[in-house]
């Protein structure tokens, strides 16, 4: 595909794509993929539903599609006359799952921005860190969660009777969108590496149409009757598909949900007459375990993602409902779900097959594909892919034109993929991605820990849990409450170590290097002896 004159007058995202030789291979083979070269992809969502129709609605807010164009518009236009902002600026996002941050994510994206989208629960170093690395011009943010931004960095609050919901109300609503290229970059979305410094992934605006017309359309068939609703965070590439991007695509409309226990999302889904949810394993078995699951029988479509879900839950689930939940792994590089299947095609405790659209092997050390029944690194090509901030580590995700995704999986004669396990150090938990070195980083900021190794453990109910293993300085007291409450003070509370167990020296080979396989072994033989 042709590259589009770019839009940007701030440079800085073509500049810092990796050279183009280290792209994936990008398909666009489907006749909905050929988008056209200039794009804006808030206009395309925000183009055809009649005004009167619902869209969005939380948090106290009931608003329609006219509401919600109304809302973006002007914010749009106060990001450009009021705050300067030029094509090509960064905006940082930081909020909970409300309507008004997605009129700000529209916002940003009609004003020809980008836009990076940071969940409420990440700490003031983790916003440092984001912040360094994306160089946002200023951030929108909900005036409750204003307080953990780094200094210097321009904010204008949202919500309430806050600054930007002022500003807009001043707006006439009229705002004619910047003319972008469809490969212009729209996005910044951030992803923990298994070093413990995160990766920014660069998505282009037909990257936000395509996870609609792959997953959305082939897989789920989201229609404009739907009512969607869900858990992911909308920073969370999941949450912003299936919550934002599928709904609007489909003209449905969506319900969003702050911090919500098990219970209450069951009820939330009955209450609200939702026909799609959007959540990890970990929920779906959390309201099996609160008796609440007979309030999903309503649903048209359950969709599950983040971690593999387990065969036992899958039946568990569709024994009560009746539903069969729909299984799929996707990727932040990859922007949304690439493997999956539904309907008479789902073989529970599997994962599926490529979503048309995207081709998916598996392959050996060498790149090459093994045979079926064989295990090996899943590779993955479509119309989306990993293009890292910088190039930063782009040759370990991308190779031979493929994305490596990081997963084992193995692959059947009839083409059916199915998750064996992570390849590397990261830990997927209640589907959430976390770095192990990044935990290893916070807990030795403690002054009582010396050395401390952090591994994913088995656990039936998240899949994996974040564990510790922490040499203490001489005379230190083996306090594991401290070092969690700790650790929940440096990073966001969901990857703190939820065991901890205190050992007096850490598995390293003879130039130092630490053997966290040592310790996977020892928590996988212990828990296959009932630990």
């Amino acid at each position: 595909m042709t590259r589009a004159r770019s839009a940007p007058t701030d440079p800085f995202c073509r500049e810092h794509l990796p050279p183009r030789e280290q792209w994936p291979q990008l398909w666009f083979d489907l006749p909905e993929l050929q988008y056209p070269r200039r794009l804006n992809a808030a206009r395309a969502l925000l183009t055809g539903p009649p005004d009167e129709r619902p869209c969005v609605r939380g948090s106290g807010e009931e608003w329609s599609y006219g509401d919600l164009r109304r809302h973006a518009t002007r914010i749009a236009a106060v990001l450009t006359d009021d705050l300067g902002l030029v094509p090509g600026n960064r905006v940082l996002l930081r909020g909970p799952n409300e309507p008004w941050i997605v009129a700000c994510w529209l916002g940003v994206l009609l004003a020809g921005g980008v836009v990076v989208t940071t969940m409420p629960m990440l700490r003031a170093g983790e916003l440092a860190t984001i912040s360094d690395m994306a160089r946002p011009a200023l951030a929108l943010c909900h005036h409750a969660y204003a307080d953990a931004l780094p200094p210097g960095l321009p904010v204008v609050c949202y919500a309430g009777d806050a600054e930007l919901t002022a500003r807009s109300a001043t707006k006439d609503g009229r705002f004619t969108p910047v003319d972008t290229a469809a490969d212009d970059v729209a996005l910044l979305a951030f992803t923990s590496g298994t070093t413990g410094r995160p990766k920014a992934t660069m998505h282009f605006h037909r990257d936000v149409l395509a996870i609609a017309d792959t997953f959305s359309r082939h897989v789920i068939r989201m229609h404009p009757g739907d009512v969607v609703i869900g858990t992911p965070p909308i920073a969370f590439t999941f949450g912003l598909g299936g919550l934002v991007v599928f709904p609007l695509h489909a003209g449905a409309s969506t319900v969003l949900l702050d911090r919500t226990t098990p219970e209450q999302l069951a009820a939330a889904v009955a209450a609200e007459g939702a026909t799609v949810l959007f959540t990890a394993p970990t929920a779906y078995r959390a309201v099996l375990a609160s008796g609440g699951i007979h309030r999903l029988a309503g649903l048209r479509r359950a969709v599950s993602a983040g971690e593999a879900l387990p065969a036992t839950v899958w039946h568990a689930v569709h024994d009560a409902t009746g539903l069969r939940i729909i299984d799929g792994i996707g990727s932040t590089e990859m922007l949304h779900v690439f493997i999956s299947a539904a309907d008479d095609d789902i073989r529970p405790g599997r994962t599926g097959r490529a979503v048309p659209g995207y081709r998916a092997a598996v392959l050996d050390d060498d790149g090459n594909p093994v045979p079926d029944g064989t295990p090996g690194h899943l590779a993955v090509q479509g119309p989306t892919g990993c293009r890292y901030l910088g190039g930063d580590r782009q040759e370990n995700y991308v190779r031979h034109g493929w994305n490596h995704t990081g997963d084992t999986f193995v692959r059947d004669a009839d083409g059916y993929f199915t998750y064996l396990a992570r390849s590397d150090d990261m830990i997927v938990s209640a589907g959430y991605n976390i770095s192990g070195p990044e935990v290893e980083q916070a807990l030795l900021g403690h002054p009582d820990v010396v050395d401390c190794a952090v591994i994913g453990t088995p656990d039936p109910q998240r899949g994996a849990v974040v564990t510790a293993y922490v040499v203490l300085r001489d005379g230190a007291t083996a306090d594991a409450g401290a070092l969690q409450d700790f650790a929940k003070q440096v990073i966001a509370p969901y990857k703190y170590p939820r065991l901890v167990e205190f050992v007096p020296v850490l598995p390293r080979t003879s130039t130092g290097k630490l053997q966290r396989f040592v310790l996977r072994e020892r928590a996988w033989h212990d828990d296959g002896e009932g630990r």
